[in-house]
């Protein structure tokens, strides 16, 4: 994918060195104990006039889930790209341990700017929406409608934790990108400026012949054009066009903030 970067930045692609970053993050454990009831439908086949037919008969179906919740993890900076934090892969929390002045020799510590009360409301979204989908998973079909849960957390728990990073900035045309590296596991992810102007050269290139083409046979030769040249030509242009969209997307991945 090098070749959707633009030419200058590769010729000025040297990375200055990273700085050892600790992140703040909130983590939460809880248990969840939910009560649901929907309508849920079954196909069953009927005659009617000779003639065989399909109908749905909604039931009402009820049942309980408990789901327990163990350091769900929420970030507590604003500073870092959120698709970067995804992207450098989960941290071994098991490996964590109590604060020690010492641990920060060398190391810069970021302040959280993510508050406790704004973190715990998206950890219990994250909560209340996989406790959903194990209770609509509970349901004996996939056909569902009116569906209702009651859910209450229980042994609610939280604790503030610092993770290692190394953070680069740089600059492209004014405009910042940042690298970062997973300080467990050494996983890296990293924003790179997209070239549109020769991607859309390039997506030009895949969609204009089978445009010409079928262009070509309507005007010059509607015999052939008819007999399934027109048909070859929107093969052409459609097989171009997806690939067009493939890249555009590829190259969207590459300066995603």
């Amino acid at each position: 994918s090098t070749w959707l970067v633009p030419k200058d930045l590769r010729r000025m692609a040297v990375v200055t060195s990273f700085t050892p970053m600790y992140l703040p993050y909130w983590t939460f454990a809880s248990t969840a104990a939910a009560e649901w009831k929907a309508q849920v439908g079954r196909t069953e086949t009927y005659r009617s006039g000779g003639k065989t037919k399909r109908r749905t008969v909604w039931r009402w179906e009820n049942g309980q889930v408990v789901q327990d919740f163990s350091d769900l993890l929420v970030r507590g900076t604003n500073h870092v790209s959120l698709h970067l934090l995804a992207e450098v892969g989960e941290f071994e929390l098991d490996a964590l341990v109590p604060y020690e002045a010492k641990f920060l020799a060398g190391m810069q510590a970021q302040a959280y700017e993510v508050g406790m009360e704004s973190a715990w409301k998206v950890a219990r979204k994250d909560m209340r929406e996989e406790t959903k989908q194990k209770c609509r998973s509970q349901a004996s079909t996939n056909k569902i409608r009116n569906f209702s849960m009651h859910l209450d957390f229980k042994d609610e728990s939280w604790r503030y934790i610092l993770l290692p990073v190394y953070i680069n900035t740089y600059r492209f045309e004014n405009k910042p990108y940042q690298l970062l590296i997973n300080g467990q596991s050494g996983e890296i992810a990293g924003q790179r400026p997209a070239d549109w102007r020769k991607i859309g050269l390039v997506a030009a290139g895949l969609v204009l012949p089978g445009i010409l083409l079928f262009l070509f046979l309507l005007l010059f030769f509607p015999d052939l054009f008819g007999s399934g040249g027109g048909f070859w030509s929107f093969v052409i242009f459609l097989g171009g066009m997806l690939i067009a969209i493939g890249i555009a997307l590829q190259a969207q991945k590459l300066d995603k903030i």
